[in-house]
């Protein structure tokens, strides 16, 4: 049964109509991910809409596992992975609130080990190591321009390196990961290039060390509990299993299907880049506790003008990457903390406010939050090899319903 609210909060469930969304529209959406399902293309979904503090539309499609043929249901959970990032990027501004951390910190004053940082660079055709020229911020992580990368982002030298080592093994408690991660050469001098990377996983550790607590336990306590995402965690409990939503067991394009995280058993990696897990209901507590700039049912964990800070865009000039992570920051788009940051009207091929801000995850879930139209959208689903597809079909479906 499909709750009539966001439970603890004053959100309560409305026709799409009473908040400025076309029903006929609506349904269409839902139709459009239906004729998915039936092409045997996506496995099943669940889609969340709110706008103007209200759940405007909350249905789900197909089934929570194509092997069994159970049917999705709306409190399905999903392997969110890099959906984390901006969770643990507002629990670091939480603890900058709290004169604990400044961003302007180099990484290294809260982990020694990126104290002697080298960059790789192609000299003459061949790779040669140069100590940085300016060390790595907490600034650099949050924005991803610290000079890491991830293994499967390319094949340079240093990526390959990553792959070589399995730095994404999740058998490594996070301390031992950034050891093993401050070892190896950086892609870029820091501060000079977009690229996606490790950057959350490495602050991840940097909020284990200056709050004492596992990243687990930290966010369970400070952020999970007071905005009461019940079902969000890096892994989900026996009781808890049969919710799980599961992809197809083979691509249905014919690619090479991508093995998901296995969130049955509690990996010693806590990834504050792409490890949790969590349902649309859980998801949409955390985004309108964004959207209401740090606050929620009357729990406040950030200033509304902290909020404001992270979702600006934070690279200005700096240049993205070519290749992998360019298609992953569409033209129009920079970075804040945490999430893209909408920066023109035009330019990208999905349309948004200006000021609007987004993220998703591999194995398909995406959001997007447009304050300008108080609105925010979830789209959970697990096909990762069709994830910019759904994510851009998404983005195009919801903007078709607002008609106010």
């Amino acid at each position: 049964m499909i709750k009539n609210s966001i439970p603890g909060t004053t959100m309560p469930r409305v026709s799409p109509d009473q908040v400025g969304l076309c029903p006929q529209r609506s349904a269409r959406l839902m139709a459009v991910l239906q004729a998915e399902v039936d092409r045997q293309r996506l496995p099943g979904a669940v889609v969340l809409i709110a706008r103007r503090g209200k759940l405007a539309l909350l249905e789900r499609v197909g089934a929570l596992d194509p092997a069994t043929q159970s049917p999705m249901t709306p409190d399905a959970i999903f392997r969110i992975y890099s959906m984390t990032k901006p969770i643990v990027s507002v629990a670091a501004m939480m603890l900058m609130e709290q004169g604990q951390l400044l961003l302007n910190d180099p990484v290294a004053k809260y982990l020694p080990e990126y104290a002697m940082q080298k960059v790789a660079s192609l000299v003459d055709g061949t790779v040669q190591l140069q100590a940085v020229r300016q060390a790595a911020t907490l600034q650099d992580l949050m924005r991803h321009t610290a000079g890491l990368t991830y293994e499967f982002m390319g094949n340079a030298s240093v990526q390959r390196q990553y792959a070589q080592l399995r730095i994404g093994s999740r058998t490594r408690i996070n301390a031992e990961f950034s050891h093993q991660l401050a070892a190896l050469p950086l892609m870029f001098e820091p501060g000079t290039v977009w690229e996606y990377g490790r950057a959350t996983d490495v602050l991840g550790r940097v909020l284990e060390v200056v709050s004492g607590q596992t990243l687990g336990a930290y966010l369970h306590e400070h952020i999970f509990k007071p905005l009461g995402m019940i079902d969000t965690g890096f892994f989900v409990p026996p009781e808890q299993h049969a919710r799980i939503a599961e992809p197809f067991a083979s691509d249905p394009d014919g690619g090479v299907q991508m093995r998901l995280i296995d969130v049955r058993e509690q990996a010693a990696l806590e990834s504050g880049g792409g490890g949790l897990a969590s349902t649309a209901l859980d998801f949409a507590r955390f985004l309108q506790f964004m959207l209401n700039k740090g606050e929620l049912g009357g729990v406040r964990l950030l200033g509304p003008r902290t909020v404001d800070f992270m979702t600006a865009d934070h690279l200005g000039d700096i240049a993205v990457n070519r290749g992998a992570s360019r298609a992953l920051l569409p033209p129009g788009h920079g970075f804040g903390l945490g999430v893209a940051v909408r920066r023109d009207l035009g330019i990208a091929s999905v349309p948004g406010s200006v000021g609007s801000y987004f993220w998703g995850g591999m194995a398909g879930t995406t959001f997007f939050v447009d304050p300008a139209e108080d609105l925010f959208a979830i789209l959970m689903l697990q096909a990762p090899n069709q994830r910019e597809y759904y994510r851009m079909l998404f983005r195009d479906l919801v903007y078709a319903t607002l008609i106010d």
